[in-house]
């Protein structure tokens, strides 16, 4: 049985290099292939990284319906995909559309799938594999004895680490027949992003409802930009409208890793510590000295951000 990593898209998404370390030292331990199955354009990029983490094949699937990354056309083709290859583990880098298509593909395929893991092991006959709960909160470990399983993997506490003797893949094309599939939903309107990425940032400044209305929220834009970040934000202000979901952190938002995390006006509930707790440190600004964010910060200033936040930003424009 092999090891499949399955990713799809224009361009790599953060992450991947680090779901393919994952994938490789799994590989290695239970002595199976390592198979890369991209789809669109990530197919240009792979070939140019696919070695370095010691990828077996690079298997793409090339069909007209797939072009708009449909998630019915994507789960059909995944599946039949599997079908064909017979993998013994699917990863998947748990990107917000992978928690998507993941657990359907599971379901359709009649396989254990396990979400939020982060680390591998085999024992035996079983596999074991280790997952955030509870917004990141919790570690727990599943046992699974099935042949074969599909598990989503969060990265951001894996590093990144290409083999030390790297492998020379082949290309592999794949038939699908999705003549069959028709999505059953058109996606009319989603945020365009340009420049940089939020997961990819090493400085995040964030706002949440502490912040009063949405035009205190130009306070955490500017500062953002005064620190050479980007700025963040919680669901609460997405959800009200304040900004769109591109900049959102959290569980169900963007998966972030940055060198500093300043969090102003959050609570800090455990779904949005979910997409920032890894930061190396975290700055928080809130009124309520018994915020749970401040659980997780190393420094807390206990104050108005609307007081506090103008002051940074003058210091950092000194």
């Amino acid at each position: 049985m092999t090891v499949v990593l399955c990713t799809w898209g224009n361009a790599i998404e953060g992450g991947t290099e680090e779901a393919l370390t994952l994938a490789h030292k799994h590989a290695a331990t239970v002595g199976a292939d390592l198979n890369w199955l991209v789809i669109g354009n990530v197919a240009d990029t792979a070939d140019k990284i696919a070695g370095k983490y010691g990828v077996s094949h690079i298997d793409k699937l090339n069909d007209s319906k797939l072009d708009s990354f449909g998630p019915d056309a994507l789960v059909e083709a995944l599946a039949q995909y599997c079908e064909q290859q017979k993998p013994g583990t699917v990863l998947f880098n748990q990107t917000i559309d992978a928690r998507l298509i993941a657990p359907r593909l599971a379901g359709h395929l009649g396989v254990p799938v396990i979400m939020n893991g982060f680390a591998l092991d085999s024992q035996g006959d079983s596999l074991n594999v280790t997952a955030t709960a509870f917004g990141g909160d919790t570690h727990c470990v599943y046992q699974l004895s099935a042949k074969t399983c599909v598990v989503s993997c969060v990265t951001t506490t894996i590093v990144a680490e290409p083999t030390a003797s790297p492998s020379s893949p082949l290309s592999r094309e794949i038939s699908v027949n999705l003549d069959a599939v028709e999505e059953r939903f058109k996606v009319t309107e989603q945020p365009v992003t340009e420049g940089p990425r939020l997961e990819d940032a090493d400085i995040i400044v964030s706002g949440g409802r502490g912040l009063g209305t949405a035009e205190n929220y130009a306070l955490v834009q500017e500062l953002a930009g005064e620190l050479g970040g980007l700025p963040g934000a919680s669901r609460a202000i997405v959800d009200d409208g304040w900004v769109d979901s591109s900049h959102q952190v959290g569980l169900t938002g963007k998966i972030t890793r940055p060198g500093l995390y300043l969090a102003a006006g959050i609570s800090g509930a455990s779904q949005h510590m979910a997409g920032c707790s890894a930061a190396k440190t975290i700055v928080a600004i809130n009124k309520d000295q018994d915020a749970s964010i401040y659980r997780y910060a190393r420094y807390g200033i206990v104050g108005d951000c609307l007081e506090i936040l103008p002051e940074l930003i003058k210091a950092a424009k000194a």
